[in-house]
């Protein structure tokens, strides 16, 4: 105001610098000299990963994972359904020592996560199949092994021995392979058993016609030249062994992959293969590819064990709802004692809180450790892990909830919807 006496400077008392003290305050992080190690310690997210698999693997491969069905419609919707969850935190409540263990078919998950079947792993790293059921075996989660892996049932339990091995099941029209498979699945110590039945026939997916990466492939002159870009991927798979269907390896005549694309897509597919492997399958057994709450309560009726509520990533039919949308009307089907898992969009640890929450026991990964694998084999399928088990439990934190088995309903609530059927996860 005028005729105010201006304000005083603040006094400042300067002193020297003591190197002691600076050392506390300017510390630099250790140079990593490895190109991998550098790679997945600079990512923090699965985006992360996923941003440097594109940089490390083919065009047409990482196609192969990231991409869906037609449009990708829903694909997309998997992703936007989680962005759309709104937390409710509890307050005042304690969270030291925090419990992210669940049970889930009689045995102890360190966190409610399961690593899905998918197909060709090999094909995204050398790897494979083996680096994913090891790093399940380390972390204390299962891992399901798909009928079209690139590494046989008896291979995969070689390398990890202790893990909960699954094994997915593809019932095709050649009883004699329907039984092989589950007699292997079942000598080799493997727990549970998942059977699809969302493929009748094969999903368009657009990007591989496009590539060229169909059974048998066809790859264009753009996708090759595209593939020269990466001596050392190719030099992986030129090293190691050839990729093809390891499980199906022992059937008679040595089925070309179209002959087996043909088998594992099954039209005839009913209820009557899942009453024969209830019949043969004593152990826990589960149906994939649930979105339908009344086809849901059917096959618990007819003796599963639970169900994954899953739309294949996408890859099948696309226009499908999100798989969290319809997981509560689902669970509200089967009711509480039966198992529920859930698969699809699932890129964060809080998409796991909010799964938690509205009636899955756990959730299947499969896109996520892919995009680690691609980045960095084995270590990277790790790191995808930690990301996810580190988010999940520090959100959880922040919710109020301690322990995983206390995440309730109350703790989420769905935001209206926008335009967010997108399908850029790297945002």
């Amino acid at each position: 105001m005028e005729g105010e006496a201006p304000l005083a400077t603040v006094p400042t008392a300067r002193q020297v610098p003591r190197w002691s003290e600076l050392r506390e305050v300017v510390q630099f992080r250790r140079p990593q000299l490895d190109r991998t190690a550098r790679r997945l310690q600079s990512a923090l997210t699965v985006r992360d990963l996923r941003a440097a698999a594109r940089k490390t693997t083919p065009r047409a491969v990482f196609d192969y994972v990231d991409g869906a069905a037609e449009e990708e419609i829903t694909a997309a919707r998997n992703v936007a359904a989680y962005r759309r969850i709104a937390f409710r935190p509890d307050a005042l409540r304690p969270v030291a020592e925090p419990e992210t263990a669940v049970e889930l078919l009689g045995r102890r998950l360190a966190m409610p996560l399961v690593f899905g079947p998918t197909g060709y792993t090999r094909m995204m790293h050398h790897h494979g199949e083996s680096a994913v059921a090891r790093v399940a075996q380390h972390v204390g989660v299962p891992y399901a092994l798909s009928t079209v892996g690139s590494t046989s049932i008896e291979d995969v339990r070689v390398a990890a021995p202790k893990a909960d091995l699954w094994f997915q099941v593809y019932y095709t029209s050649d009883q004699a392979l329907n039984g092989m498979l589950v007699d292997r699945a079942e000598e080799q110590g493997y727990s549970t058993l998942v059977l699809t039945i969302d493929t009748s026939v094969s999903g368009m997916r657009l990007r591989d016609v496009v590539n060229g990466l169909t059974i048998p492939p066809a790859l264009t002159a753009k996708t090759f030249l595209n593939m020269s870009r990466f001596p050392g991927w190719w030099f992986n798979k030129l090293t190691t062994p050839v990729i093809g269907f390891a499980s199906l390896d022992e059937v008679e005549g040595k089925p070309t992959p179209g002959q087996v694309a043909n088998m594992l897509f099954d039209p005839g597919l009913d209820f009557t293969s899942l009453d024969w492997l209830r019949r043969r399958w004593t152990g826990p057994l589960l149906v994939k590819g649930v979105t339908n709450p009344a086809s849901a309560r059917e096959i618990m009726a007819r003796g599963a064990d639970g169900v994954v509520v899953s739309n294949h990533g996408g890859r099948q039919l696309d226009r499908t709802p999100a798989t969290l949308d319809v997981l509560p009307a689902v669970r509200a089907a089967v009711g509480p004692e039966a198992t529920v898992l859930v698969d699809g969009g699932v890129l964060h640890g809080q998409d796991i809180v909010a799964a938690r929450a509205l009636g899955a026991d756990a959730v299947m990964i499969g896109r996520a450790y892919l995009y680690g694998i691609m980045a960095g084999g084995q270590d990277g399928v790790l790191r995808a892990y930690r990301i996810l088990a580190d988010e999940y439990q520090r959100s959880m934190q922040l919710l109020g909830v301690r322990r995983s088995v206390d995440l309730a309903e109350r703790h989420v609530a769905f935001t209206p919807r926008g335009t967010g059927d997108h399908r850029d996860v790297s945002t």
